[in-house]
């Protein structure tokens, strides 16, 4: 099934060329009717296939449709970006003109290369009734990510007074990750919650003797510091430190397309948070809710980090919102860090997971270990 959804999604080349070529199907109204249809369209065939064999999880119908639009979006990157010609201009100039930015290119590029390949995963594992949990979380933070900074940044950002019709058709695309998400978080886990003898050793050892952790819990650390340092500067702190590092470390932060704001705006508000709790979950055992927690927001760092650090260095970044040479090898190595703390500790959760599983009652045990409950039967007697 999952080589059926790879070809069929490329016929969306045929509709862009088509509406490239037939002027009547360019006008703003027009694009968002037949974007509505589009979809339609595509969410009937992949039903009316299936019908005799129906897939048993409605997220396969949202993933088989969002294939389709992952093609458009490539297109669309490679089109700003002068490798391909002749299927999107139409749409640059009626459509939606912010995808002409370096952030919304790059966006383009994630969802065209990095959402197709799990989509086509997904499906692969939904077809053979496989768990895909993991990946489902993954998808869905990362998805739900891009699409908040992305129409968060449209309508706040200097497009804000650009809105077209097609605008409206990316609400089904923060709907959809929105909805998986809690679908997803809501079944049971892939892994039993539930730990023995080993959960019962890993748990005793302090901090200081699991090295890795305590890596992690430092890394953490300097990373809620980074983005309350990065949430400021986007809250336009009159700090020394904040202007500082707005105007020799980072000016793309202040880029009027609002998406750099708005994105430091996120993980300030949900992003520390979530940095903080995965700290306690490392020091408390029994956090059954990190090994979900940690995947989830991976796939939305990872996506907003690659945008990011992309949008900040493509060329259709003007000069004074790039990255000072002086400052590259820093700001690049940063950014790329902080990408990489959250997949680090979603990598050691899954892992090792014994430190975040309860601790099954061993038989005949009533809340004290084994030791310790006949030492009080003994004195008893």
């Amino acid at each position: 099934m999952e080589t059926l959804v790879f070809l069929f999604s490329f016929s969306a080349l045929g509709v862009l060329y088509a509406m490239n070529t037939t002027s009547e199907f360019q006008e703003p109204y027009v694009i968002l009717e037949i974007g509505v249809a589009v979809l339609v369209i595509v969410f009937l065939f992949y039903y009316l296939i299936t019908r005799g064999n129906p897939p048993k999880d409605f997220l396969f119908f949202v993933f088989a449709e969002f294939c389709f639009t992952c093609v458009i979006d490539l297109t669309s990157a490679l089109e700003y970006d002068g490798i391909i010609s002749g299927f999107m201009d139409f749409y640059q100039k009626t459509g939606e003109p912010y995808l002409g930015t370096s952030y919304a290119i790059m966006m383009c590029y994630w969802d065209g290369i990095a959402h197709f390949i799990l989509y086509l995963m997904m499906i692969s594992r939904i077809t053979d009734r496989r768990a895909y949990r993991t990946l489902g979380l993954f998808w869905a933070g990362s998805l739900c990510a891009n699409m908040s900074v992305f129409i968060t940044g449209i309508v706040a950002g200097k497009y804000g007074s650009e809105i077209r019709p097609a605008f409206w058709l990316n609400f089904l695309f923060l709907l959809m990750p929105v909805l998986g998400a809690i679908t997803l978080f809501t079944r049971p886990k892939d892994r039993p919650l539930i730990g023995g003898y080993n959960a019962q050793h890993t748990q005793t050892m302090k901090l200081i003797w699991r090295p890795l952790d305590l890596i992690l819990v430092v890394l953490l650390l300097v990373a809620m510091a980074f983005t309350a340092l990065r949430g400021l500067v986007a809250l336009d702190s009159p700090l020394e430190a904040c202007s500082v590092y707005l105007n020799q470390y980072e000016p793309y932060l202040k880029d009027p397309v609002g998406y750099p704001k708005v994105m430091m705006l996120h993980l300030f508000f949900y992003g520390l948070p979530l940095l903080g709790a995965f700290v306690y979950g490392l020091l408390k055992p029994g956090c059954t809710w990190m090994s979900d927690w940690t995947t989830f927001f991976a796939g939305a760092i990872i996506q907003c980090q690659w945008s990011h650090i992309g949008g900040s260095l493509h060329s259709r970044t003007t000069t004074p919102f790039r990255i000072p040479n002086d400052a590259f090898w820093t700001v690049l190595g940063a950014n790329l860090l902080y990408a990489a703390v959250p997949i680090l500790v979603a990598m050691r959760v899954h892992s090792n997971p014994y430190f975040f599983l309860k601790i099954a009652p061993f038989p005949g045990q009533t809340g004290l270990p084994n030791s310790e409950e006949k030492d009080t039967k003994y004195k008893e007697k």
